[in-house]
């Protein structure tokens, strides 16, 4: 069985949905941050998926950007996750309310 562009994109449109919901659904920092990144994921397999049956480098340039970009978002949310937590004791976004004080 051949695998063709399709397969690739309905895998990567799985992946972004199961991203939005789980974004939309838990209340853990840590676990929405999780779903972020399986979101850039899908997005990265979809260039990948572009620029291989395009015979293109470009779709796998971006995936480099796209990769500094979640690692540098994974980096400073989690030092955010860090610093909420050793401030309120929690990680649950409903708990958290940095405006009360």
């Amino acid at each position: 069985m051949q695998l063709e562009l399709n397969h690739y994109l309905w895998l990567s449109a799985f992946m972004f949905t199961v991203g939005v919901v789980g974004v939309l659904v838990r209340r853990n920092a840590i676990v929405i941050f999780m779903c972020i990144e399986l979101m850039l994921n899908a997005v990265n397999l979809s260039f990948i998926a572009f620029s291989h049956f395009m015979r293109d480098i470009q779709g796998q340039l971006m995936v480099f950007f796209v990769m500094t970009v979640a690692a540098a978002e994974a980096a400073v949310g989690l030092a955010i996750v860090i610093a909420l937590f050793r401030n309120k004791q929690t990680v649950n976004i409903d708990e958290i309310n940095i405006l009360k004080g």
